[in-house]
């Protein structure tokens, strides 16, 4: 992987209203920046959960890393973190904005327009894509920090996969983390070694040698233990810690309650295990204990709202 200096990255998201085109605008800045060739591309490329594609919206925070060769001259790494637009789902959204320096806003034409300096376009039909690719480049500032601090990574998502243990999804405020990796967890305190860093492609993990301060990437540690690694804790080095963790994200209060129980009892402690790793993908999910006389052993769960229910 060629190296990019700090100056040439761009971590922006895409926010809109719901169908004003976001996931749209997504995928045509991936085809734009030839990393998949329109023979590659699906609609809603980012959209990879069966309910998104059903109801056609985003829910999950999806990210990739493209690389865009701009008017003059110049390569610059773009690091895209895809938000949702229901209202639902503003947790998402939070937590992607945290991640960025930047955001590209869509504002649905046909309702109005009172932007002065915005570029028109349609990603429907792919019309100036290239104004938006320029204005990610001439407006989204450079991320900041210094590469040789000592690690502070905030943790954006992370999803579980049965064969590498928990996959940490991470932007770098500070520092370095590469394999060997002595990790710590500021706010759970569990401690790892790193086994694989890397970047997001489309729908896939590519390792590489090193991710640094400005970046957004991964990391696996053979972590199994879904509770370790809580969405808006801070990732720092345990040989050389950081003073302080990053401010994370305000709990969110959950707006619809429903009780989930197994149809066979003896089923409970995987219903359990089933929850917590949803947690981990999801961090505004509640959940408790709670026991029915008719029903036996279950959960009480709380969520954003019906479409998150």
């Amino acid at each position: 992987m060629a190296q990019y200096s700090q100056d040439k990255i761009r971590n922006f998201c895409i926010i809109a209203h719901i169908d004003h085109g976001k996931s749209t605008l997504a995928d045509r800045i991936i085809e734009k920046t030839g990393l998949l060739t329109s023979r590659e591309m699906q609609d809603q490329v980012l959209d990879n959960m069966d309910l998104e594609r059903e109801r056609g919206i985003t829910i999950k925070s999806q990210a990739v890393r493209t690389v865009y060769k701009a008017k003059d001259g110049e390569e610059y790494i773009f690091n895209l973190i895809d938000t949702p637009g229901h209202v639902d789902f503003n947790y998402e959204v939070s937590r992607s904005l945290a991640a960025c320096e930047g955001a590209v806003l869509v504002v649905d034409a046909a309702q109005g327009i009172e932007a002065h300096d915005a570029p028109r376009i349609s990603a429907k039909q792919g019309i100036n894509i290239e104004d938006v690719l320029e204005a990610i480049v001439a407006k989204v500032p450079a991320p900041s920090g210094d590469p040789s601090a000592p690690l502070k990574a905030l943790i954006f998502d992370s999803v579980y996969d049965s064969y590498r243990g928990v996959i940490v999804f991470c932007r770098i405020r500070e520092g370095a983390i590469k394999k060997g990796t002595p990790v710590q967890m500021m706010a759970t305190g569990a401690s790892y070694d790193v086994v694989e860093v890397g970047y997001f492609g489309a729908g896939q993990f590519i390792p590489c040698e090193e991710l640094s301060a400005g970046m957004v990437g991964y990391f696996t540690a053979s972590i199994k233990n879904v509770k370790d690694t809580r969405v808006g804790d801070t990732v720092t080095d345990r040989s050389n810690p950081c003073t302080e963790p990053l401010p994370g994200y305000k709990k969110v209060t959950s707006m619809v309650y429903c009780g989930l129980y197994p149809a066979d009892g003896a089923k409970y402690p995987e219903l359990r295990d089933a929850l917590e790793k949803l947690q981990l993908n999801d961090a505004s999910l509640f959940f408790e204990p709670e026991t029915s006389v008719a029903l036996g052993f279950g959960f009480r769960c709380g969520f954003l709202g019906l479409l998150h229910l």
